[in-house]
């Protein structure tokens, strides 16, 4: 804590719809001076399970990813911000890292290397090209980190000192099994095919095509997605397809609706 009991390290989640595992997320963040949960329309029971850990809710209705993120950071009280997500656990050698590095206060922002798991086993390779993070910067001081205005992975911009990688990571609890990998991509896509016709970055169907070949390369044998089997296929095959169903959904499905309502 700072003087006048001022928190140092603001613990920020957002969530949608997370009470199957926003629990054990938060339960893993009292290290923090303070937890914010931010409650992007729920409908379920994430507020009272948030509540049980903290009375810092920002409840509210949003439509970009990128916003919700941005109001969060702002009602942080703390100079510093810890970001994850509610599939996602601070382990205790992360934790102790985190406070001898904000402690230190040599840089403003750090990246937190991340350890995925699908269906409770740890897969180290072949993440990317948007379907998967190895690591992002999750440690920053209040300021420097602005999301941008997206519904699925939004821009960043970021300013201020960088500093080294924290050593322990976050371990992030991506999907229950294959078929929830699935359902994912669906998601992401459908999300990714508005923001490309909201930027009027749709591109064309025979380079969405060629990413197809370029993608699945670099996620099954740059990044080492062979070594992970049958999960690694599945990884590479999805970030190989992300672009071209997205760019199908913005041509067949966005595009036409829009024209439909005028």
């Amino acid at each position: 804590m700072m003087a006048g009991g001022a928190p140092d390290l603001s613990a920020l989640v957002v969530v949608h719809n997370e009470e199957e595992r926003l629990d054990a997320c938060l339960a893993r963040l009292g290290f923090a001076d303070e937890i914010v949960v931010v409650l992007d329309k729920c409908t379920d029971g994430s507020r009272a399970v948030a509540a049980r850990h903290t009375d810092r809710l920002l409840e509210g209705a949003w439509d970009l990813e990128g916003e919700r993120r941005n109001q969060g950071i702002a009602f942080c009280r703390g100079p510093w911000i810890l970001e994850v997500d509610a599939d996602e656990w601070v382990i205790p050698e992360l934790a102790d890292e985190i406070r001898r590095v904000i402690a230190d206060g040599a840089a403003d922002i750090h990246n937190i290397p991340v350890l995925n798991h699908v269906g409770g086993r740890p897969i180290r390779h072949g993440w990317g090209g948007n379907f998967g993070k190895n690591g992002y910067p999750g440690l920053f001081r209040k300021g420097v980190k602005q999301w941008g205005a997206q519904r699925v992975h939004p821009h960043l911009t970021v300013t201020g000192r960088q500093g080294a990688d924290l050593s322990h990571p976050v371990i992030h609890h991506i999907d229950r099994d294959i078929s929830a990998m699935l359902r994912r991509l669906d998601r992401y896509t459908t999300a990714r095919a508005r923001d490309l016709v909201d930027a009027d970055e749709i591109g064309s169907f025979p380079n969405m095509v060629r990413k197809i070949f370029s993608r699945f390369w670099k996620c099954w044998v740059v990044r080492r997605g062979y070594r992970e089997g049958g999960y690694g296929f599945v990884i590479a095959l999805c970030a190989a397809l992300y672009p071209v169903l997205s760019h199908l959904k913005a041509t067949l499905e966005v595009m036409p609706q829009r024209e439909q309502q005028g």
